[in-house]
C-alpha cells in the first residue's frame, strides 16, 4: 500500500541520489534550499566506507538546513537533511522511519532506498537522480513514479557523469529533466508553492517500463 506516511505538506520527503560528481551537486543544491524548506531531504552518494564519515560536516557548511547522518529507527523530520551512511544500506520502513540492512553492493545504494521510500510515502515524495555512472536510481525512480511521486533528473549539460540520469530517462518515468541550477528552485516550487504539485507533473509515457526492474 502506498502513501502510508503523512507528516504535513504535499511532499514530505525528497530523496536525492548521486555518484561521481555528486559532491558538487549536493553543495550547490543544499546551498539553494531555504531554511524554511519544510520537507525532509535524504541524500545518498556512492563513496568509500570510512571509519569517520565527514560528508554531513562538509555538506553542512553549504546548507542553511541542518545536516546529519541518518540513523536507523529515526523518523525523518521536515527541514532536515539526512546523509545515508557508507557502511550500511539505508532504507525506509513501512512506518516511515529509517531502517538499515547489510550492503549488497556499493553500486546500488539508491534503488533500495527509493523503492522502500516510495512504498512508505507514495505520492508524498520526490526523487532526484543526479550526476553518476551506471544505472543506480532507475528502478527506484520507476517505483516512485508508480507510487504517484515525482521524479526529477539532472540534465546532461550540467552533469559530470550522465549515466544515472540517462538510465532513469530511459525508463520513461521522469517528470522533469533540469539543469543543476534549477533543481532546487523546482523542489521549492513543488514543495512550497500552493497548488504547484497539481500541475507540475508529467503523465507516464505509454511506452514506459513502469514496473520496477533490477538495477544494472
Amino acid at each position: 500500500m502506498y502513501g502510508t506516511v503523512h507528516t504535513g505538506g504535499v511532499f514530505d520527503l525528497v530523496v536525492v541520489a548521486a555518484s561521481q560528481g555528486g559532491l558538487a551537486v549536493y553543495r550547490q543544491l543544499l546551498a539553494a534550499l531555504p531554511p524554511e524548506f519544510p520537507a525532509a531531504v535524504v541524500v545518498v552518494l556512492h563513496r568509500p566506507a570510512a571509519a569517520s564519515d565527514r560528508l554531513p560536516e562538509l555538506l553542512g557548511r553549504h546548507a542553511s538546513l541542518p545536516v546529519r547522518s541518518a540513523m536507523a529507527g529515526e523518523q525523518p523530520q521536515g527541514g532536515t537533511v539526512y546523509v545515508a551512511p557508507t557502511d550500511r544500506q539505508l532504507l525506509v520502513g513501512a512506518d516511515g522511519r529509517f531502517a538499515s540492512a547489510e550492503l549488497a553492493g556499493r553500486l546500488a545504494l539508491a534503488d533500495p532506498l527509493l523503492c522502500s521510500a516510495a512504498a512508505a510515502y507514495g505520492d508524498r515524495m520526490i526523487a532526484v537522480v543526479a550526476s553518476g555512472r551506471l544505472a543506480d536510481g532507475a528502478a527506484g525512480a520507476q517505483a516512485v513514479k508508480q507510487a504517484g511521486g515525482r521524479v526529477l533528473v539532472q540534465d546532461q549539460a550540467s552533469a559530470e557523469c550522465f549515466g544515472m540520469p540517462s538510465a532513469v530517462i530511459a525508463t520513461g518515468c521522469v517528470d522533469f529533466v533540469l539543469p543543476l541550477a534549477t533543481i532546487a528552485p523546482a523542489l521549492i516550487t513543488l514543495v512550497m508553492a500552493r497548488g504547484a504539485a497539481a500541475w507540475l507533473r508529467v503523465p507516464v509515457a505509454s511506452w514506459a517500463r513502469i514496473a520496477p526492474v533490477p538495477a544494472a
